[in-house]
């Protein structure tokens, strides 16, 4: 009998390079992209109120929340699928309408869970070029192909902090075969303040093949729950509910989730906070002679390229923030190895990350 080595994997699923998040060990944690004032004390109150059901499954259906989404955004309770963050529901759309010979189309810089759902079915990631680290629609169709199954587009875009407009995301759907789903993640939508940008909802209650995700994540200060949610045509949310888990948003997670949503305060205060601290870190690293890519996001990224020898390395630099105690994201894994990524926090820490920059330059 020949001896085995032990079970082996699917193809494809050693080729994955894992997901690294963020580092957790600083004072200062700006690396990833989490709310700069922490959760609103009326989701934090309605967490700490479910402490004595801990022993009860959650609604399978998470149908408060579903509701409370729905009256916030003006949508459809019935065609809203909620997940353990969007990344759940990101991989689950990958898992139900791709496989092994199908494509998986996402642009350069875009987020790193496309291509590993894409690998862990089986499927091949193809990405299309970016122009100034912005989606760009006419790439993005010249590479799709009659193998290509689920388009993602990030909008605004996570690292580089660009979007496109909701009439040039139309013109994208436009271009897609009837039979490839157009997934739009809006992951930072509640940051936008541009009237020419949309999170995409029109174009899923006006066509069978769009899907929006969101999170809870960013602006709602929630990532440790794990809540997103999409919003989808109502064929695409009963498959989703077909291959989801029966119980995949916690009791917490839901209760939270619908005193957050409803907390309109704390969403406007957060969104003035951002711009406020965004620009004003812009206008300070440029006063050091860095470079930053215009943000529409919660982050910025911070270009070395071009500084003098010994400063034009953005892994030093993190290094150098990390010895302060200053967690910033690196960018090498989305193909950016000159940037790092610097999550808007409170004004204190805004201030100390400029002065630890400005340090790191003239040492």
């Amino acid at each position: 009998m020949t001896q085995s080595n032990g079970p082996v994997p699917r193809p494809g699923i050693l080729d994955i390079a894992p997901y690294v998040g963020g580092e957790h060990a600083g004072h200062i944690r700006l690396a990833s992209n989490e709310g700069a004032l922490g959760p609103s004390a009326r989701a934090m109150e309605a967490y700490q109120r479910v402490a004595g059901e801990l022993h009860r499954y959650p609604d399978g259906g998470s149908t408060a929340l579903r509701k409370a989404i729905a009256n916030r955004f003006a949508l459809d309770a019935e065609r809203i699928v909620c997940g353990a963050g969007s990344d759940e529901l990101i991989s689950l759309l990958i898992r139900a309408y791709a496989g092994p010979g199908d494509e998986v189309l996402y642009t350069e810089h875009g987020f790193l869970m496309y291509p590993i759902g894409a690998k862990s079915v089986g499927a091949t990631p193809v990405k299309a070029p970016e122009t100034n680290l912005t989606t760009d629609v006419d790439k993005l169709l010249a590479r799709v192909t009659p193998r290509t199954k689920l388009v993602f587009v990030a909008n605004p875009n996570n690292p580089t902090g660009s979007y496109i407009t909701a009439e040039e995301m139309a013109r994208l759907h436009a271009g897609l075969p009837s039979n490839v789903i157009l997934v739009i993640d809006a992951a930072y939508a509640e940051y936008m303040n541009s009237n020419d940008y949309s999170a995409g909802q029109e174009l899923v209650d006006r066509h069978p093949n769009v899907v929006m995700t969101r999170t809870f994540s960013k602006i709602f200060a929630l990532g440790s729950l794990r809540l997103g949610w999409a919003y989808c045509p109502a064929a695409i949310a009963d498959v989703l509910n077909r291959v989801r888990g029966p119980f995949n948003v916690s009791a917490a997670a839901q209760a939270a989730g619908v005193a957050a949503i409803e907390d309109s305060e704390f969403l406007e205060r957060s969104r003035a906070h951002n711009e406020q601290w965004r620009e004003w870190f812009a206008g300070e690293v440029h006063g050091l002679g860095l470079k930053t890519h215009p943000s529409v996001t919660n982050f910025i990224l911070v270009d070395f390229a071009g500084q003098k020898p010994g400063k034009d390395d953005a892994e030093a630099a993190r290094q150098f923030l990390k010895g302060r105690g200053i967690l910033v994201r690196q960018m090498p894994a989305y193909g950016l190895p000159s940037c790092l990524r610097v999550t808007i926090g409170t004004e204190a820490e805004m201030r100390e990350v400029v002065t630890a920059l400005k340090d790191f330059l003239a040492a």
